[in-house]
């Protein structure tokens, strides 16, 4: 099979062919239709996780997946060969197996089925992001009539939170630039607040001068250049990268919360994917590439120029 890979540590991103993997007990192998991409992607293939979890190459690349199920392993009964499932690969020990590829293994319990009226692409283009965007509404307990600021709105997780949010009843204040504003309203966004003029914090006192209820923060990696002002005294801050002094930064600030992380269980992704095909939760893919270009769209996201989720099409 044709698979996105890294061949060894320290070595580039490369498409060629490899084995079909084995599908084993509690797993399901599937044969990709679309694949979706995430930030997390260019961190495993530039070995950031090396520290955190063993790693065996040739590691292929890809978390989130959509396709047709070609095998279970034992104890896998919610699904059976033939069905269209959507699907991610959890991060756990060892780091080898990816979705960037024509056959990818995935865990059973990160495999949901995926409902008839949802395409392959906006399917592959929802677990980590969906589940992340999940994790950090339920991480600040936004509530109906509160206002919370999504800081780093314009990406993939971005995008579900501000819909999620609204659905919620929650006033949504969003970053993103001049040129983000119309797509971020349409998502639910009461304000779109322009990262690149003053400073955000600044800006949304202007508009909220008590503060808002609660942070997602989907962009900061520093403490000092997180919009922590923003937030009123006893606020809650839900962040998902590692924001060096977020701990210090909150407790000085009156703040709760900090860094999480999302598990794209089927048990998220499946509620999510019948929203997205019932037409509840807009699926915010903005750019499509074919296999051979999957590179162009992981150099994109390293980049910061992605906007919603980009779905690379594995087969047809």
């Amino acid at each position: 099979m044709r698979a996105l890979h890294v061949p060894a540590a320290g070595q580039a991103p490369q498409l060629a062919e490899l084995p079909i993997p084995e599908v084993t007990d509690g797993q399901v192998l599937i044969r990709v239709k679309a694949a979706g991409l995430n930030p997390l992607d260019n961190g495993v293939a530039a070995g950031a996780l090396t520290g955190m979890l063993p790693h065996e190459y040739p590691l292929i690349l890809g978390r989130d997946a959509a396709g047709v199920v070609e095998a279970v392993g034992a104890g896998v009964e919610h699904v059976q060969p033939g069905d269209e499932v959507i699907g991610h690969v959890l991060l756990a020990p060892p780091i080898r197996q990816g979705t960037l590829a024509e056959f990818a293994l995935l865990p059973a319990e990160a495999v949901a089925l995926k409902p008839a009226g949802l395409s392959f692409a906006a399917a592959a283009a929802l677990p980590l992001a969906g589940a992340a965007a999940v994790a950090t509404i339920d991480a600040v307990d936004a509530q109906p009539g509160q206002v919370v600021l999504v800081n780093g709105a314009t990406g993939g997780v971005g995008s579900f939170a501000v819909q999620l949010l609204a659905a919620r009843g929650v006033t949504v204040v969003a970053t993103g630039t001049a040129t983000d504003a119309e797509r971020l309203s349409q998502l639910g966004a009461t304000t779109v607040v322009d990262h690149t003029g003053e400073p955000v914090a600044e800006q949304v006192r202007a508009v909220y001068p008590d503060g808002v209820d609660a942070l997602i923060d989907l962009a900061s990696t520093d403490a000092a250049t997180a919009p922590l002002g923003a937030v009123r005294k006893g606020g809650r801050v839900a962040a998902l990268s590692s924001v060096a002094g977020l701990e210090d930064a909150l407790a000085e600030a009156g703040l709760t919360g900090g860094g999480l992380l999302a598990r794209a269980a089927r048990e998220v992704t499946g509620p999510l994917a019948e929203q997205a095909a019932d037409g509840s939760l807009a699926v915010d893919v903005t750019t499509v590439l074919p296999f051979d270009r999957a590179t162009e769209g992981l150099a994109a996201l390293a980049a910061g120029h992605a906007r919603g989720k980009t779905v690379i099409t594995i087969q047809d």
